[in-house]
């Protein structure tokens, strides 16, 4: 562990690994399978060093909790009321923070005090593209402005507040878009993950609710990697998605699928420099230090440090 004047304690990967105590592996390698993400090289023996550490961690964090909220209501003189524990996951766009929040909520709900872990992503609270079109964001997908904040704040206010359902709109990857006339309900979680891109970010004030989504988090992760191993990833997985989703008629991206490998390597950085880069410098990596640990991944996408900020 290095010890050093920062708000943060730093661990290796090994030192990380030995506060999982006893925890078991509860998870199989047909359901790493299923949670690993596209181009995201992921292995047991990573959930078992990196994975089950911080899920124990969480764990007590979510039984300190629960003991939190029933004295608060002892006080109150009222009956013990359901309030979710709300975790935030944020990071650049191919830095896999998808996988590592799929691979929490696998693990989280294995433990017996939580079993309803749900997962939500932010990418349903983008604007239509009818909207960012005439909006002229669509260059913008991403961005803050991008995302219809007020909606997202109401969502998770009114989880927090435990409300017995909550909707939130659905995000098509194939067609780039929201999806009409569907939603996802949210019915009294244990535990929300609130996965996306900006969701520590605080940015402008809204003078009519002046809230910011993280103000609702009970503890937030930062997945980072250096920005040239990211645009990397990034041109990988763009070319993974040439041969298989880009290929679907119905893709939003559908033109990319006939690119040589010159001009998809082109094509994938021209969208990465003008596009995720400069969102991932402006607006992402600045909530970095918000976050309450940080895992920090080398060139192999494994997780090489976390940093957990001092209580």
């Amino acid at each position: 562990m290095i010890d050093s004047p920062s708000p943060y304690l730093r661990f290796s990967a090994e030192e990380w690994s030995e506060l999982r105590a006893f925890t078991p592996l509860s998870l199989s390698e047909s359901d790493l399978e299923r949670i690993r993400g596209i181009n995201v090289e992921l292995s047991l023996d990573e959930v078992a060093t990196i994975y089950l550490p911080l899920s124990r961690l969480l764990n007590l964090h979510v039984g300190a909790s629960q003991e939190l909220y029933r004295a608060s209501d002892t006080f109150l003189g009222r009956l013990p009321a359901k309030v979710p524990f709300i975790i935030g996951v944020a990071g650049s766009v191919a830095v896999g923070k998808s996988t590592t929040a799929r691979v929490l909520q696998a693990l989280l709900k294995r433990w017996p005090d939580h079993p309803r872990v749900d997962l939500i992503t932010t990418d349903g609270f983008l604007y239509p593209n009818a909207i960012l079109e005439e909006r002229n964001l669509m260059q913008r997908k991403g961005f803050p402005e991008s995302y219809d904040r007020r909606r997202l704040l109401k969502f998770i206010s009114d989880i927090k507040s435990g409300l017995p359902e909550v909707s939130a709109p659905i995000y098509s990857h194939l067609t780039y878009d929201i999806i009409p006339d569907q939603e996802l309900v949210v019915r009294q979680p244990d535990i929300v993950i609130l996965e996306g891109l900006n969701v520590l970010q605080t940015g402008t004030v809204d003078e009519a609710n002046p809230a910011f989504v993280s103000d609702y988090f009970d503890f937030s992760i930062y997945v980072h990697a250096e920005v040239e191993d990211v645009r990397q990833w990034y041109v990988e997985r763009f070319f993974t998605l040439r041969e298989t989703a880009f290929r679907d008629e119905n893709s939003f991206f559908h033109r990319f699928a006939s690119l040589t490998d010159d001009e998809a390597t082109e094509t994938a950085t021209n969208i990465w420099t003008s596009i995720n880069e400069l969102n991932l410098v402006e607006n992402i990596l600045p909530t970095r230090s918000r976050a309450n640990l940080i895992l920090h991944k080398g060139e192999n996408h494994k997780v090489t440090d976390v940093e957990l900020r001092r209580l």
